[in-house]
């Protein structure tokens, strides 16, 4: 299993985000001090909060503090990357109770997912 390269991803996720018009800022800090990795956003439409999770351990708990940085903030969509195998069993129905939708994508996936959602923005 392969640790998440954090700072070549986040610079990927940016630069992508350039060419699709949009905008990704890395380590945002929301209204109530929390950090989330990179978010992005359409002028000033929140679109999706992207969380960068290199290690597995609490693993659990920390995808229950992402989804619940990312609905205080105001992300209706939240992407947890992380190259673990998990199964985060309630957590993903309670950020559906919360009106936030969550995925879980492997490193590889990110920029692939990123182009095909908002290419037609």
């Amino acid at each position: 299993m392969s640790k998440i390269k954090v700072k070549t991803l986040t610079r990927e996720i940016i630069a992508l985000s350039e060419q699709l018009g949009l905008k990704a800022i890395p380590e945002y800090r929301t209204g109530d001090g929390t950090r989330i990795d990179v978010v992005v956003l359409k002028g000033e439409k929140k679109l999706v909060a992207i969380e960068l999770e290199a290690s597995f351990k609490w693993f659990p708990q920390r995808l229950l503090y992402d989804v619940v940085k990312a609905h205080r903030a105001g992300f209706p969509e939240l992407w947890v990357v992380s190259n673990f195998n998990s199964k985060p069993g309630w957590i993903i129905n309670y950020a559906d109770e919360l009106g936030v939708s969550l995925r879980l994508l492997k490193e590889k996936e990110v920029l692939d997912e990123l182009r095909g959602r908002w290419v037609r923005l």
